[in-house]
Protein backbone atom coordinates (compact mmCIF):
# COMPACT_ATOMS: atom_id res chain seq x y z
CA UNK A 1 0.00 0.00 0.00
CA UNK A 2 1.16 3.55 -0.98
CA UNK A 3 2.99 4.89 2.10
CA UNK A 4 3.17 8.82 0.83
CA UNK A 5 6.87 8.74 0.36
CA UNK A 6 8.41 8.35 -2.52
CA UNK A 7 10.31 5.19 -4.05
CA UNK A 8 14.01 6.22 -3.45
CA UNK A 9 12.77 7.30 0.50
CA UNK A 10 11.46 3.91 1.04
CA UNK A 11 14.49 1.92 -0.17
CA UNK A 12 16.55 3.37 1.57
CA UNK A 13 14.94 3.39 4.74
CA UNK A 14 14.84 0.02 3.62
CA UNK A 15 10.93 -0.18 3.86
CA UNK A 16 10.14 -1.34 0.82
CA UNK A 17 11.30 -2.09 -2.90
CA UNK A 18 8.10 -2.20 -5.54
CA UNK A 19 6.86 0.54 -6.54
CA UNK A 20 3.27 1.49 -7.02
CA UNK A 21 1.54 1.04 -10.41
CA UNK A 22 0.74 4.61 -10.38
CA UNK A 23 4.80 5.59 -9.57
CA UNK A 24 5.70 2.99 -11.68
CA UNK A 25 3.14 4.23 -14.62
CA UNK A 26 4.37 8.23 -14.19
CA UNK A 27 8.15 7.16 -14.63
CA UNK A 28 7.66 4.35 -17.54
CA UNK A 29 5.85 7.32 -19.16
CA UNK A 30 9.02 9.69 -18.35
CA UNK A 31 11.19 6.75 -19.70
CA UNK A 32 8.80 6.76 -23.34
CA UNK A 33 9.07 10.72 -23.78
CA UNK A 34 13.09 10.73 -23.22
CA UNK A 35 13.22 8.09 -25.69
CA UNK A 36 11.38 9.79 -27.73
CA UNK A 37 13.49 13.02 -27.07
CA UNK A 38 16.20 11.05 -28.52
CA UNK A 39 14.88 10.77 -31.38
CA UNK A 40 13.36 13.43 -32.03
CA UNK A 41 17.30 15.04 -31.40
CA UNK A 42 18.91 12.44 -33.51
CA UNK A 43 16.06 13.93 -36.02
CA UNK A 44 17.51 17.78 -35.27
CA UNK A 45 21.10 16.84 -35.85
CA UNK A 46 20.27 14.88 -39.45
CA UNK A 47 19.04 18.54 -40.33
CA UNK A 48 21.47 20.36 -38.70
CA UNK A 49 24.10 18.31 -41.29
CA UNK A 50 22.18 19.01 -44.03
CA UNK A 51 22.16 22.22 -43.64
CA UNK A 52 25.76 22.63 -42.43
CA UNK A 53 26.47 20.39 -45.98
CA UNK A 54 24.67 22.99 -48.28
CA UNK A 55 26.01 26.32 -46.47
CA UNK A 56 29.62 24.51 -47.47
CA UNK A 57 28.51 24.11 -51.20
CA UNK A 58 26.01 27.73 -50.70
CA UNK A 59 23.41 25.85 -51.84
CA UNK A 60 19.60 26.20 -51.04
CA UNK A 61 19.23 25.20 -46.73
CA UNK A 62 16.68 22.62 -46.32
CA UNK A 63 13.51 23.24 -44.44
CA UNK A 64 13.51 21.60 -41.03
CA UNK A 65 9.89 20.04 -42.11
CA UNK A 66 11.97 17.47 -44.37
CA UNK A 67 13.26 15.76 -41.28
CA UNK A 68 10.41 16.33 -38.61
CA UNK A 69 6.63 15.78 -39.67
CA UNK A 70 4.79 17.06 -36.63
CA UNK A 71 1.45 15.17 -36.30
CA UNK A 72 2.96 12.16 -37.53
CA UNK A 73 5.99 12.51 -34.82
CA UNK A 74 3.33 14.24 -32.39
CA UNK A 75 1.16 10.40 -32.51
CA UNK A 76 4.19 8.70 -32.55
CA UNK A 77 5.79 10.11 -29.73
CA UNK A 78 2.25 10.13 -27.92
CA UNK A 79 1.96 6.44 -28.43
CA UNK A 80 5.76 5.95 -26.95
CA UNK A 81 4.50 7.63 -23.75
CA UNK A 82 1.20 5.80 -23.24
CA UNK A 83 3.35 2.36 -24.17
CA UNK A 84 5.95 3.52 -21.68
CA UNK A 85 3.08 4.44 -18.86
CA UNK A 86 1.10 0.56 -19.77
CA UNK A 87 4.54 -1.20 -19.61
CA UNK A 88 5.39 0.31 -16.33
CA UNK A 89 1.57 -0.27 -14.97
CA UNK A 90 2.37 -3.63 -16.36
CA UNK A 91 5.67 -4.54 -14.72
CA UNK A 92 5.17 -2.38 -11.20
CA UNK A 93 5.59 -5.73 -9.62
CA UNK A 94 9.07 -6.04 -10.72
CA UNK A 95 10.52 -2.48 -11.06
CA UNK A 96 12.09 -1.58 -8.00
CA UNK A 97 13.06 2.01 -8.46
CA UNK A 98 12.99 5.19 -11.14
CA UNK A 99 15.71 3.96 -13.46
CA UNK A 100 14.32 0.79 -13.77
CA UNK A 101 11.00 2.00 -14.59
CA UNK A 102 11.91 4.55 -16.92
CA UNK A 103 14.40 1.48 -18.94
CA UNK A 104 10.97 -0.38 -19.14
CA UNK A 105 9.31 2.84 -20.30
CA UNK A 106 12.16 2.87 -22.85
CA UNK A 107 12.07 0.06 -24.29
CA UNK A 108 8.25 -0.28 -23.87
CA UNK A 109 7.60 -0.96 -27.73
CA UNK A 110 10.13 -3.58 -27.97
CA UNK A 111 9.44 -5.43 -24.52
CA UNK A 112 6.01 -5.24 -25.21
CA UNK A 113 6.27 -6.36 -28.56
CA UNK A 114 7.97 -9.40 -27.23
CA UNK A 115 5.66 -9.88 -24.71
CA UNK A 116 2.60 -10.19 -27.21
CA UNK A 117 4.53 -12.63 -29.05
CA UNK A 118 4.92 -14.96 -26.44
CA UNK A 119 2.20 -17.79 -25.88
CA UNK A 120 2.84 -18.15 -22.24
CA UNK A 121 3.87 -16.51 -18.76
CA UNK A 122 7.08 -18.63 -18.33
CA UNK A 123 7.80 -18.04 -22.34
CA UNK A 124 7.92 -14.29 -21.97
CA UNK A 125 9.74 -14.18 -19.08
CA UNK A 126 12.13 -16.47 -20.56
CA UNK A 127 12.74 -15.62 -23.81
CA UNK A 128 15.67 -14.06 -25.68
CA UNK A 129 15.17 -11.59 -28.61
CA UNK A 130 13.27 -12.90 -31.81
CA UNK A 131 11.42 -15.29 -29.32
CA UNK A 132 13.94 -17.91 -29.27
CA UNK A 133 14.61 -20.00 -25.85
CA UNK A 134 17.94 -19.07 -24.86
CA UNK A 135 18.16 -22.66 -23.27
CA UNK A 136 17.52 -24.42 -26.53
CA UNK A 137 20.27 -25.72 -29.30
CA UNK A 138 19.76 -23.48 -32.56
CA UNK A 139 17.38 -25.26 -35.07
CA UNK A 140 19.61 -27.03 -37.67
CA UNK A 141 18.92 -26.21 -41.08
CA UNK A 142 17.61 -28.86 -43.42
CA UNK A 143 20.12 -30.68 -45.12
CA UNK A 144 19.26 -31.50 -48.85
CA UNK A 145 18.80 -34.89 -50.00
CA UNK A 146 19.31 -36.38 -53.43
CA UNK A 147 16.44 -36.75 -55.53
CA UNK A 148 14.78 -40.37 -54.87
CA UNK A 149 14.51 -42.38 -57.88
CA UNK A 150 11.60 -43.94 -59.40
CA UNK A 151 12.89 -47.45 -58.59
CA UNK A 152 13.49 -47.02 -54.63
CA UNK A 153 9.35 -45.97 -54.28
CA UNK A 154 6.85 -48.84 -53.52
Amino acid sequence: MYDGQWVPARIAEGTGTMMTWAEAMACGAGGGLIAEAVVTFGRLRSWQQARHAQRAVAGDLPPIGVFIDPPADGLAALFRVLLGGMAGWLLHTEVTGVYAAAAVGASAPALLAQLGRSTTADGALHSAPGGQDPGASPALPEQSLPPVSEEATP
